[in-house]
């Protein structure tokens, strides 16, 4: 398992903020429709986020062995910062400790066939899904429940505990109790996303080393 202790929580800030901003020219958008515009104006940026980088830490990475956080966006003076890639830059941010922690798995012979992705990420369709099976190289699939997060998957876990069958593994209960017949969307890695995600996982892997100066200095 990998667990990632920061996942859209700086992304939340970014969306109130940029919401405060349209505030100030008179509009009024919808949460729920300022999520969706910037989500699908992330597919207008650049397959590495054009050299943008965030790292949304507000709490500790085990993965990274990182005791603390500072949410940072870093780029150099010729990067192209547009609200598209800073904002698909956030969303990449989002799954890196998650893809850090999958290639360690991979380096101990756990190969991924494909992942089911639930929670606020992948409310809006395709955006999230497409990018987390850039990162993770492996299809993945979103069903009508995709909007439901943590809590939901806590529920289920529960659930198997209390109703599972003798011997019956999480797998099984899973595909044969709870996700049967429920309808669903896979998307399978696009080879420039995943080329453009593995360009930015080695920059964000760099900027790590400013985590940890700013964790210690800030």
């Amino acid at each position: 398992m990998v667990h990632c202790n920061n996942c859209t929580n700086d992304t939340n800030a970014w969306v109130g903020l940029l919401g405060e901003t349209a505030r100030l020219f008179g509009a009024n958008p919808d949460t729920g429709e300022l999520y969706t515009k910037l989500y699908e104006k992330s597919l207008e940026g650049d397959p590495d986020c054009g050299g943008v980088l965030v790292c949304n830490y507000l709490a500790g990475e085990g993965v990274t062995h990182m005791d603390a956080g500072r949410p940072l966006v870093a780029r150099t003076p010729e990067t192209r910062f547009t609200l598209a890639n800073f904002f698909k830059a956030q969303l990449y941010a989002t799954m890196s400790t998650l893809k850090t922690g999958m290639d360690i798995l991979a380096g101990e012979g756990v190969a991924i066939d494909s992942l089911t992705g639930h929670g606020g990420l992948f409310k809006t369709p395709v955006v999230g899904q497409s990018y987390l099976a850039a990162a993770c190289s492996a299809p993945v699939t979103c069903m009508e429940t995709a909007g439901e997060g943590g809590p939901y998957g806590m529920a289920l876990l529960a659930a198997y505990m209390l109703q599972k069958s003798e011997g019956e593994s999480l797998e099984s209960f899973l595909s044969r109790r709870v996700f049967a017949g429920t309808s669903g969307s896979t998307v399978q890695p696009d080879a420039a996303l995943v080329k453009g995600f593995n360009t930015y996982i080695q920059r964000y892997k760099a900027l790590l080393n400013v985590e940890r100066a700013a964790v210690e200095h800030l």
